[in-house]
């Protein structure tokens, strides 16, 4: 599917966009120009740069997102300049989102082993939606800067020296130590959207090896040392359970619930639905937005991030399982894909693992995500890919062996996901001996628009023995 050329067809429609939305806007004054100038002004950039510098993937980002924050303006713009031409902006701007999602993918390498794109406008204006969130997430991620390398390229290697000292490195298993049981958090009653769940809470007491790189910086993340997690009981009594974890920068009751619909998954399927705040998101965040810290490309702290989701995520199904021997099963999405695939390989006691749109591989989403000049950066610092992958090992869904039985392992993914490349989903899908698995023809943040990934959930977890 890779196709670079040298002037992509598809750059002139955003680039003759954004001219319409600048010069009909600014023809009607100030108003005019105020509700125009945002889209037209990303959607001629972003048309010009795919003209002049093919193969660039932020590209397509910015001319995405200028095309979808059109299409939202639009209507007030039809106001100013009048419905005909305020009509005509919103299919300059659909078509844009269009053009935007098809050249990103036309970039795309066919991968080995996942079903080829069924390329047409609704796949990438699905395309699209993915490649609007990167132009909104990579450039607002804390990424580390200047001297911050030199002393995250110390600190991997100190890791890597550390859990080689172990024998961790050979048997990563053996990192994660057995948390003590809780007894006792504290529950209280919440509402979001009209829906009631019960918000749990605990002192996690997870703290890094004595003398592990980064220990102190991570014990010094204060709002982090309390768990949290949103709580649904099914009204009958003996009711299985699913840990069902949330993805990277969600953690919040509103967010979570709306990714992990209750009607369904309690309601319907019949389950008592447990949701784990992943650490440093949603209460637990220490920097502006949630996830802030978890994948800014600092190694060790990436590693204790995964340790103590690990670590907190135990300690809520002891409690569980001090009060019922009901089956307990775990989905996740995206980086709680990531989270549900680690889980199945420390607990044996799972009744499934089901892990959606599944990130696997943190490293090679650094190097496929973060800007050139931090690439760089981390480099010069001595801090390689290798090096990288090496010291998250301990924390990796492919380098850890699954103890969930094969046939209670499922897997989902995106055929033309841009934030998790199909590549990651595949490796999953291969280290776990290729178990049951669903491609969904879409991106990543669009697989609730897929009927087929509800239906491979709800099978997934009826085979289980979790829903009705």
């Amino acid at each position: 599917m890779f196709e670079k050329t040298r002037h992509p067809r598809e750059a002139w429609l955003p680039l003759v966009a954004g001219w319409c939305w600048l010069g009909w806007g600014s023809a009607e004054g100030g108003v005019g120009f105020f509700l125009t100038v945002l889209p037209g002004t990303l959607l001629l950039s972003g048309g010009t740069a795919m003209l002049l510098l093919p193969g660039d993937a932020r590209t397509t980002h910015f001319t995405a997102l200028g095309a979808f924050v059109g299409a939202l303006l639009a209507l007030p713009a039809a106001l100013v300049v009048g419905i005909g031409t305020g009509l005509v902006l919103f299919v300059l701007a659909a078509a844009s989102a269009i053009a935007a999602g098809a050249s990103a993918l036309r970039l795309e390498p066919n991968t080995d082993e996942v079903p080829e794109p069924a390329l047409g406008p609704l796949l990438h204006l699905q395309v699209a939606v993915d490649e609007a969130l990167l132009a909104t997430m990579m450039p607002a991620l804390p990424l580390p800067k200047g001297g911050e390398f030199a002393r995250i390229a110390m600190e991997a290697e100190a890791s890597r020296e550390f859990l080689r000292a172990r024998g961790w490195l050979e048997s990563p298993a053996d990192y994660h130590l057995d948390p003590p049981k809780l007894d006792d958090p504290r529950i209280h009653r919440s509402e979001t959207r009209g829906v009631s769940y019960e918000h749990v809470t605990f002192e996690s007491g997870y703290e890094p090896h004595e003398g592990e790189p980064g220990r102190e910086r991570w014990l010094g993340y204060a709002p982090n040392r309390s768990v949290h997690a949103w709580l649904l009981r099914h009204p009958e009594e003996g009711r299985p359970w699913l840990v069902a974890v949330h993805g990277y920068q969600m953690g919040w009751p509103l967010i979570d619930l709306l990714a992990f619909d209750p009607s369904i998954l309690r309601d319907r399927l019949g389950m008592n639905l447990l949701l784990p705040v992943l650490p440093l998101h949603g209460p637990r965040k220490i920097g502006r937005r949630s996830g802030d810290g978890y994948l800014r490309g600092d190694i060790v702290d990436s590693q204790h991030a995964v340790a103590q989701a690990m670590w907190d995520i135990r300690r809520l199904l002891s409690w569980v399982r001090a009060s019922t021997d009901a089956p307990i099963g775990t989905l996740g999405y995206s980086l709680g894909g990531y989270t549900a695939a680690l889980l199945a390989a420390i607990d044996a006691d799972l009744a499934c693992v089901i892990a959606g749109i599944p990130a696997t591989d943190f490293t090679r989403l650094f190097y496929r995500h973060g800007p050139p000049i931090e690439r760089r950066g981390a480099e010069a610092a001595g801090a390689n890919e290798d090096s990288m992958r090496e010291a998250l090992r301990v924390v990796s869904p492919l380098d850890l062996v699954p103890r969930v039985p094969h046939e209670r392992r499922y897997v989902f993914g995106a055929v033309a996901d841009r934030l998790v490349p199909p590549d990651q989903v595949r490796d999953l899908w291969l280290h776990w001996d290729r178990p049951r698995i669903e491609w969904y023809q879409g991106a990543h943040v669009t697989f609730r628009a897929h009927p087929k990934v509800q239906r491979f959930v709800d099978e997934a977890l009826r085979e289980s023995g979790l829903a009705r």
